[in-house]
């Protein structure tokens, strides 16, 4: 089978490397040439928001996937109706882009998400009250696009592009849970994970998995992913970002129609991982087993500060002595301020372990040049 993704970063880079496995053939298009699938897949240039590039990239391909999600949703409409396979759909990648579309698909299904009101730039009247959340309509991606209003004096730093106005939840975790479904309608999620971000560069610095939460609130959890997944109504692989509060209620804060960062400690965590789960959504196979071996977690490798050029990693063979430790690298050659350079997953036989080895590591090394 031809399968084809769009984006060449280090999420279908991982993906391929598992899907090896298997007898495939894996067509990536980037307009990077360096990116990090090029040098392991058969690799075609060109832009994947480009409608005429996707289009023609889909043509003699079996499945059509993504990597990304800013991708030209046009193109995948125009492949579905030349009967294409598309996985996730068009349908529910174009609403989860825009995220516009997206809270009004959570207000529509009865997903619960923070309040929100829509800004389209221009707008004298904000009803919405202080602190808020704006989060750009497109466009964002790891913590870029979103900013915190806090009073009447921020109002100046408004982006005045359309955007959605969001309630400021009083935050106690922030959690993810990461489900697929294939085109039979089996469903199947992995743990709930628990995310630490840096607060410095607002991306994720380490995961922990399995969360540390009631059976109350993985209900709440669980009734969300099943109402997500129904009025979806695609195959494909899901992350939804979740917000608990004080009060022990949960919201959903966004989700990702494609692998993501929250599910790495997969790799080696779990029975099997976010990867090759997402295979067997493109080929409609039975779903894997997503049970855990215990205690789990993943540190990022991001680039410091001060530091851009042909990357160097400090500290990578201190860290190689660990036991349970497991090292990924993303292939990519150059590093700048908080670029995702690769991952460490630790395992560990309980939570307080877990924690001590991931704190123990971020002292050990540095991404520099």
């Amino acid at each position: 089978m031809k399968i084809g993704i769009l984006g060449g970063g280090q999420l279908g880079r991982m993906f391929i490397q598992n899907a090896l496995n298997y007898d495939d053939e894996f067509h990536v298009l980037d307009p990077n040439s360096d990116c990090s699938c090029a040098y392991i897949s058969h690799f075609s240039q060109g832009n994947f928001n480009n409608y005429e590039d996707v289009l023609a990239f889909g043509q003699d391909k079996d499945v059509i996937s993504i990597e990304i999600e800013h991708v030209n949703v046009d193109a995948l409409f125009e492949l579905e109706k030349q009967g294409k396979k598309v996985i996730p759909n068009a349908e529910i990648i174009k609403t989860i882009q825009q995220k516009i579309l997206q809270k009004e698909f959570y207000k529509k299904h009865n997903i619960p998400s923070p309040d929100f009101e829509i800004f389209d730039g221009t707008s004298d009247e904000i009803k919405i009250k202080f602190p808020f959340v704006q989060k750009l309509n497109t466009g964002g991606y790891d913590g870029k696009g979103v900013q915190i209003i806090k009073n009447a004096e921020d109002l100046k730093n408004l982006w005045t592009e359309d955007s959605v106005l969001e309630n400021l939840v009083d935050i106690d975790k922030e959690l993810s849970i990461i489900i697929a479904k294939n085109e039979n309608g089996e469903t199947k999620t992995f743990p709930v994970t628990e995310m630490v971000a840096d607060e410095k560069l607002n991306l994720l610095d380490f995961n922990i998995c399995p969360a540390d939460i009631s059976s109350e609130v993985q209900s709440q959890i669980d009734a969300i992913a099943e109402k997500f997944i129904k009025a979806a109504n695609s195959a494909g692989l899901f992350a939804i970002e979740l917000f608990l509060d004080k009060n022990g209620k949960v919201w959903v804060n966004e989700t990702a129609p494609r692998l993501h960062n929250s599910g790495h400690q997969t790799q080696e965590g779990n029975a099997n991982s976010q990867f090759e789960q997402f295979y067997r959504t493109l080929k409609n196979l039975p779903l894997a087993d997503t049970d855990a071996f215990g205690f789990s977690g993943m540190l990022n490798l991001v680039g410091e500060q001060n530091y851009s050029g042909k990357v160097k990693y400090e500290g990578l063979e201190e860290v190689l002595k660990l036991p349970k430790t497991y090292v990924h690298l993303y292939g990519k050659t150059e590093t700048k301020p908080g670029r995702k350079m690769g991952h460490i997953n630790v395992l560990a036989n309980s939570r307080e372990e877990l924690l001590e080895k991931l704190n123990y590591i971020k002292t050990l090394v540095r991404v520099i040049s």
